[in-house]
């Protein structure tokens, strides 16, 4: 084991505090981890999310679900790119420099492939993380290995015996769900392991959608999910307890399950963690606050340690609503405007600003993420792509959705003589938001669309005309076969670089194309906007799967200067 690791870990035995984040919540890509190294200076160990030999899709969302706040059902079931793709941004990482300690979490269903991984894996990781708990894996993976301490220990020792020059610490990933998880940790400890990671998400159980009486989470296992957050914190003190108790004082533990306050932490402390993991608490807390709150968590939990009264700051910063709330919504109308568009009509409204979107919900089915088109009527445009927006075709009136949301953020747009809005495909959708945002600025408004579609609908008119009519002019441009064909026609909608301000809506790669060529023609890249529609699991800042640069569009919103872009997410811009 290296120096650097032993030096910082062993907390329980000098009343110090160290922060690590948990496999498969926020520090999940490559940018997420280098914004923790150098934005987040109170975690101390960064730890990725589980790769595997062979890229693994996941489940197909929903993914994660919140039962009461800050109580959360997950069944991401171990999705990663897998060995090959995820190797080399993480070397590129270490070759530049990371102040913190690299924990890189591994899964494999056979000692062979966690021998491929842990060599892989070895030059660049200060510690390797052998994920034997994951309760949602396919079968042989996760928890099938470490409910058995014959198999956790025969699989560390076939690893040992195969690379014994590993230079990083082999530390152990343990489930929470065996009768004495410390005879587990134990014996792992035996066969070869520097210490322990505890605990990973109890379960798996069935969390039921309260209205329609169905599993909320879609998978094979039949809805059923891990439970993380503040209903597991006092089994997880308990087991890492139970962990210390058995494996003695020299071995690292990295103790974790529901801690969100610095009572929690250094109630973790305290039971014999040396490090302590935090993980569903990024759902509860805006990354816009991640900073403040880790810092108030670090000072307040060592003086607690210390004795010493504290003022519960971190708590603070912790949303105390349930963020990830369904509400239920009729279907008024389901209109094909198209063969491949759906103009989805539904009872309520929603508050919907530009930069923000919400969920749409089938129980039984699954959900995504859509712009909103319209708040009153609430309105969504949807573009048959798979198996989900394939059900929402096939609505009819008066049946029932689920919205959940809103996620993102409104933002300040800049003020311009002249406005130009500029759509790909089903981008279309974002394009009412902007208009209502810059109603009554007295802009000169000019709409132009890109579409691989009809340009016009069943009832003859192109999609949203007379709302886009009446705020400036509108202009639908086919593709006829040569994708962004649209972007021939800028000429004819720009009439000056002085005073515009351009918004772009639709693939990134239109998106990218299309200011470069405003650009060559002499706006500001200050003055251009692209809409980062980024995938998006969760909403709520867990998954990181919608990370643009070191900012979580479901946090921050989805439009982003042209300039912080290529400042910060150059990848993004082809």
């Amino acid at each position: 084991m290296t120096e650097r690791i032993r030096k910082l870990f062993q907390a329980h035995l000098r009343n110090e505090v160290h922060f690590s984040t948990v496999s498969g919540v926020a520090s999940t890509k490559p940018e997420l981890i280098r914004y923790f190294d150098e934005n987040q200076p109170s975690i101390d160990v960064i730890t990725t999310k589980s790769f595997q030999v062979k890229p693994n899709p996941g489940n197909r969302e929903p993914v994660i679900c919140e039962m009461a706040p800050g109580s959360f059902g997950n069944s991401v079931g171990l999705r990663n790119p897998g060995l090959e793709k995820s190797l080399p941004p993480i070397k590129k990482l270490r070759k530049e420099g990371l102040r913190a300690i690299l924990n890189v979490s591994v899964s494999a269903s056979n000692p062979e492939d966690f021998i491929t991984l842990v060599k892989a894996f070895d030059d660049v990781a200060d510690s390797i993380e052998l994920n034997f708990s994951c309760p949602h894996a396919s079968a042989g993976f996760g928890a099938s290995i470490g409910c058995d301490m014959n198999i956790a220990s025969l699989y560390v020792s076939e690893i040992r015996k195969a690379y014994p020059e590993q230079k990083s610490a082999l530390l152990i990933k343990l489930t929470p769900n065996v009768p004495d998880i410390g005879a587990v940790a134990k014996a792992v400890m035996e066969a070869g392991a520097d210490g322990i990671v505890a605990i990973n998400t109890v379960g798996p159980d069935i969390h039921i959608h309260e209205e329609s009486g169905l599993p909320i989470l879609n998978n094979k296992l039949g809805g059923k999910g891990g439970k993380s957050g503040v209903w597991v914190r006092e089994r997880a003190i308990e087991a890492v307890r139970s962990i210390r108790a058995a494996i003695g004082d020299d071995p690292i533990i990295i103790g974790m399950g529901g801690v969100s306050t610095a009572y929690d932490a250094a109630a973790m402390v305290t039971a014999g963690a040396d490090a302590v993991g935090l993980g569903s608490v990024f759902g509860t807390v805006k990354q816009q606050d991640w900073r403040s709150y880790l810092d108030s968590m670090k000072a307040e939990t060592v003086d607690l340690l210390a004795g010493k009264s504290i003022e519960n700051k971190a708590a603070g910063y912790i949303v105390s609503e349930n963020r990830m709330l369904y509400t239920k919504h009729t279907v008024l109308s389901a209109v094909e405007h198209t063969k491949d568009m759906l103009i989805l009509t539904l009872s309520g409204t929603l508050d919907c600003h530009a930069g923000e979107f919400a969920f749409l919900f089938i129980p039984g089915v699954g959900e995504k993420p859509f712009s909103v088109a319209h708040n009153t009527p609430l309105t969504f445009l949807i573009r048959k792509r798979g198996a989900f927006t394939t059900a929402l075709f096939d609505l009819k009136e008066g049946d029932t959705v689920y919205t959940r949301g809103l996620y993102g953020a409104s933002f300040e747009h800049r003020k311009a003589g002249n406005v130009l809005l500029i759509g790909g495909g089903s981008g279309v959708a974002v394009l009412p938001s902007l208009c209502r945002m810059i109603d009554g600025d007295g802009s000169r408004v000019d709409v132009l669309v890109g579409t691989t579609l009809e340009t016009t609908g069943v009832d003859g008119k192109a999609l949203f005309e007379d709302y886009f009519k009446s705020f400036g002019t509108y202009t639908v441009i086919a593709d006829d076969g040569k994708p962004g064909r649209v972007l021939d026609h800028i000429d004819e909608v720009l009439h000056s670089v002085d005073d515009t301000c351009v918004y772009l809506v639709g693939p990134e790669k239109f998106m990218s194309i299309a200011a470069k060529r405003l650009m060559e023609k002499g706006i500001s890249r200050d003055m251009i906007y692209l809409s980062m529609e980024r995938s998006t699991m969760c909403g709520i800042g867990i998954c990181g799967e919608c990370v643009c640069g070191d900012r979580l569009t479901c946090q921050w919103g989805t439009f982003f200067p042209y300039s912080y872009l290529e400042d910060n997410a150059g990848e993004l811009l082809v």
